[in-house]
């Protein structure tokens, strides 16, 4: 199948576009007919992130609109948690943008509710053929393709080699025992009187938390979407945490005061575990000359305990005025090798065969697939689809886990309010 943008160049230059489109796939050809190449048409885009991404967006949308001058894109980003907040309100009100950073955590929220358009659509102009079935499979709910992911990631341990070098300590070694994580952090906290924290307390993220429960051949929900983890399962972990907060890692205060940006991010930590993708964000919010990326501690010694995470990934909103020109500026997004030059693996290593084509893997790209290919021995299985409301427990997770390291609740207190709001999330 011909790239869009391809198909619609040719189409505006033919009396016959719609029947050029409509023979490009099986989708609808009455949308097909509908579209025209010259009409101005504006798109709201949202997206989470930092002012790397934006920038790295605004050239996107400059190669975009040497294609399509007529259609013009309007950005807004923020944190990620503002950016579901924002969401949330807008979908209630059905004013959701046009086009939007999706993650797989909230496909089955907005998807039930109808407000996500099914790609099928506007299958004319958006190429899946590029990708594997596994990665479209992140997008889809019951057959129905909602959404795309721009790239996969795995989680991830960076450090900042600048810092660690002033510490004047070892850098740490991956996939070593959380204890030895922990005794490492403390090194660096205590060589440099607290002026650079090892790193942050990492109970606070439920992904580490997935990480131990899987090691242990769990995972946090289940198949009938009931969360897959017990109160004392919880309990434990949090307060297994207790020894790090007590003035190892960065204090949670300080972390609210730097907010949105982390402690790795604003160079008061030597470490932070997040998703590969993060490695261009980090250098250019840091400032630092060299980050590593290094495997995450492992509660058990050979365990398949990392798995290939699509969740970023971009949608069409249902009630869009412009469902073809959204297409199109999708399409872009995660399959234009200009995307792929533009980006990397900043989203993601890619996830379509066009975009990675684009992509020149040298420098933090290149360390990026260093990272994910070194850790190959330790990807496991993907989990279940995520549950309804799986965004909102995530969130809820870090609120609960913020509040324990501010001291405003106690561990008993957080995992009974965690599960209190999981029961109604879950129903």
């Amino acid at each position: 199948m011909p790239a869009p943008r391809t198909l619609l160049a040719a189409a505006a230059l033919t009396a016959g576009a719609a029947l050029v489109l409509s023979g490009c796939s099986g989708g609808a050809s009455d949308d097909a007919a509908a579209f025209d190449p010259d009409e101005k048409v504006t798109l709201d885009f949202a997206f989470w992130g930092n002012d790397d991404r934006a920038s790295r967006y605004n050239d996107l949308i400059a190669a975009f609109n040497e294609e399509y001058p007529n259609i013009t894109i309007n950005t807004s980003f923020t944190d990620f948690p503002s950016f579901w907040e924002k969401r949330q309100t807008e979908a209630a009100g059905g004013g959701l943008p046009d086009v939007f950073q999706f993650s797989d955590s909230y496909l089955r929220q907005y998807a039930e509710s109808g407000n996500l358009l099914d790609l099928a659509d506007v299958s004319d102009y958006i190429d899946t053929t590029t990708f594997e079935e596994s990665l479209l499979g992140t997008g889809a709910l019951d057959g129905v393709q909602y959404s795309l992911p721009t790239g996969y990631s795995l989680w991830a341990n960076f450090v900042n080699d600048d810092l660690v070098a002033q510490a004047g300590v070892e850098a740490p070694e991956g996939g070593t025992s959380f204890a030895d994580f922990d005794d490492w952090m403390a090194s660096v906290t205590d060589a440099t009187g607290g002026a650079v924290y090892g790193g942050t307390d990492y109970t606070q993220r439920i992904q580490v938390f997935e990480l131990q429960l899987r090691a242990n051949g769990g995972n946090l929900y289940t198949e009938d979407g009931e969360l897959g983890f017990t109160e004392d399962d919880l309990r434990e972990f949090w307060e297994s945490g207790a020894e790090i907060r007590d003035g190892v890692t960065v204090p949670q205060q300080k972390l609210e005061e730097l907010s949105p940006k982390s402690g790795f991010g604003a160079a008061i930590t030597a470490s932070e575990m997040s998703w590969s993708n993060f490695l261009g964000g980090y250098l250019a919010d840091s400032g630092a000359s060299s980050i590593s990326l290094v495997a995450p501690p492992t509660a058990k010694e050979g365990s398949k305990d990392l798995y290939r995470q699509a969740g970023l990934q971009v949608a069409i909103a249902a009630n869009t005025e412009h469902p073809e020109a959204a297409a199109l500026f999708l399409d872009f997004v995660v399959n234009s090798p200009e995307a792929g030059e533009i980006f990397g693996t900043t989203l993601g290593f890619p996830a379509s065969s066009s975009k990675l084509e684009g992509t020149t893997l040298e420098g933090a790209d290149k360390q990026v697939a260093d990272y994910i290919e070194s850790a190959a021995d330790r990807i496991g299985d993907a989990p279940p689809v995520p549950v309804v409301g799986y965004g909102s427990l995530e969130q809820a997770f870090w609120d609960a886990g913020k509040s324990i390291g501010l001291g405003v609740l106690s561990v008993d207190d957080a995992v009974t309010q965690f599960f209190a709001e999981a029961d109604a999330i879950l129903g």
